[in-house]
């Protein structure tokens, strides 16, 4: 059975938000062409998921000279341990959907942080004398992002950032098959509005049928 990780970073919900409009649509779509797959909801907003910070740094300093789990500091272990289940649920899917906006060119903190707990030596890539491996092989990612501005093309394409941060975590973890949908400009172009919604609810759902 292939299971599908569904990642949300938005505080609001579909009827709000244009990222996770199309996320709904996508999501919808796929379970109608795939019956038999599991997909798994994980909205960042609600989730326990911990910031690095000098109670996991130095948790991890301890385990590295030896000490056991069970010895650490409850405050200490409870956020390793909610780290290691987070990396282990995104290890074990065989497919993620990453559904974001874009905030000051980039995507929610919350969104940072999971990343960081994802990327983990010994998990999602290892160290060699050649330089990191990623250790995720034969998996795929799409990332659905709405911006108020059009930043994938056109004189502001350089301030896109979140994109190619994912895209460059991604590979870096071993994972190259990505797609992408950019859902953009409903700022910028307020009288279309309710027709670039549209459109990426359009293009969401013609996806589902290839993912």
């Amino acid at each position: 059975m292939t299971s599908v990780l569904y990642i949300t970073a938005h505080p609001l919900n579909g009827s709000e938000s244009f990222s996770i409009s199309a996320g709904e649509t996508f999501i919808d779509a796929y379970r109608t062409v795939n019956p038999d797959c599991e997909i798994i909801h994980l909205d960042l907003y609600k989730a326990d998921v911990p910031s690095l910070d000098a109670d996991i740094l130095r948790g991890w300093g301890k385990l590295e000279e030896g000490m056991e789990l069970e010895q650490l500091p409850e405050i200490e272990r409870t956020k390793i341990v909610q780290l290691d289940k987070l990396v282990d649920q995104f290890i074990q899917a065989d497919k993620y959907v990453f559904v974001n906006p874009m905030w000051n060119f980039s995507y929610p903190p919350v969104m940072k942080a999971y990343i960081d707990a994802i990327t983990v030596a010994g998990k999602t890539f290892s160290y060699t004398r050649n330089g990191p491996i990623g250790l995720l092989q034969n998996k795929k990612v799409l990332h659905i992002q709405a911006s108020g501005w059009v930043y994938t093309e056109g004189p502001d394409v350089e301030d896109e950032v979140s994109h190619r941060h994912l895209k460059s975590i991604m590979r870096f973890i071993g994972i190259t098959d990505l797609h992408a949908l950019f859902i953009e400009g409903h700022d910028q172009y307020r009288d279309r509005r309710n027709e670039i919604k549209e459109e990426g609810i359009k293009r969401a759902r013609e996806l589902a049928a290839t993912f």
